[in-house]
């Protein structure tokens, strides 16, 4: 996936707000597969399981039957359909998570290729804030930063000061 493009800031600005909040004795389940950032976590000193490629949509098993002190999920509701059911019925009491930013400028990210890699929400802050409330989480902190690109165009300049991604740390209700 990250082949020619591995997210190094995001990394970076995740990593950031993930210390910031939370604890490294605390345990997290983090959803998606074990990826890039799940080493960068476990090199950080976290206690990290992955969810194993379930259909989240339908099977949140992993949430509810958890003991994870932690939920993470970056940048993985946008995939999901239906997230407020998941977000609902986790048993875990606190929450970082980070999703990319609707950008007015740009259609939503969809891959020909892999039907996982496709985004159905690109949210916008409110609608995600909205989101977390509704699904009986409190929004403790948030932080927003851009995303440029090396190329030259009209979509590349708004992206210099346009924000790309959005974290949240929340705790429940």
């Amino acid at each position: 996936m990250y082949e020619n493009s591995f997210p190094n800031k995001r990394y970076k600005h995740t990593l950031q707000f993930l210390r910031k909040h939370i604890d490294p004795s605390e345990s997290i389940l983090d959803l998606g597969v074990e990826n890039p950032f799940t080493e960068i976590m476990r090199q950080d000193g976290y206690h990290v399981t992955n969810t194993k490629g379930e259909d989240l949509d339908f099977n949140f098993d992993a949430v509810t039957k958890t003991n994870a002190d932690v939920l993470t999920a970056f940048e993985i509701f946008e995939h999901l359909l239906a997230p407020l059911h998941l977000l609902n019925n986790t048993t875990s009491k606190k929450l970082v998570t980070s999703i990319p930013l609707k950008l007015w400028f740009s259609p939503a990210y969809r891959s020909k290729t892999d039907k996982w890699d496709r985004h159905y929400h690109e949210f916008e802050d409110w609608q995600f804030d909205w989101l977390l409330e509704k699904a009986g989480w409190e929004i403790q902190d948030s932080m927003k930063w851009t995303n440029p690109v090396k190329k030259l165009g009209f979509r590349p300049f708004l992206r210099l000061f346009t924000p790309r991604y959005y974290i949240v740390y929340a705790t429940r209700k």
